[in-house]
């Protein structure tokens, strides 16, 4: 079996797309998918506002959500690493109690740094 790598995007602060913009690029979501990860966001936007951004963005994700209910979106899929990229405690939080591992969205090494996503 492959390794399969899910990440999941806060997007106000995170992604520059959001209110306020934050660091982490469209072109960077999409490298990552390209390279096989599951993608999605898990917000404290509403799930239909989350649809609409990735629909705009022209982005298939795979899920969307509360970051509060990472833990349900950790039950949905078989994977060997789960990531939240945020820019909060409360991201960080969340992460940690739903086991995935958090980044801070300003700390993010680039692609193809060892040991990151990829």
């Amino acid at each position: 079996m492959s390794a399969v790598i899910m990440v999941s995007f806060d997007i106000d602060g995170t992604l520059e797309v959001g209110d306020p913009p934050g660091p982490i690029t469209l072109a960077f979501v999409r490298a990552v998918k390209e390279k096989g990860c599951l993608i999605g966001s898990s917000s404290d936007r509403t799930v239909a506002e989350q649809h609409k951004m990735w629909a705009a963005a022209g982005i298939a994700a795979d899920f969307v959500g509360h970051k509060h209910h990472l833990d349900a979106v950790r039950e949905r899929f078989v994977c060997t690493r789960r990531v939240h990229i945020g820019d909060t405690h409360v991201d960080e939080y969340y992460a940690s109690l739903a086991g995935f591992e958090y980044w801070d969205a300003h700390a993010v090494p680039d692609l193809g740094t060892a040991g990151w996503i990829l």
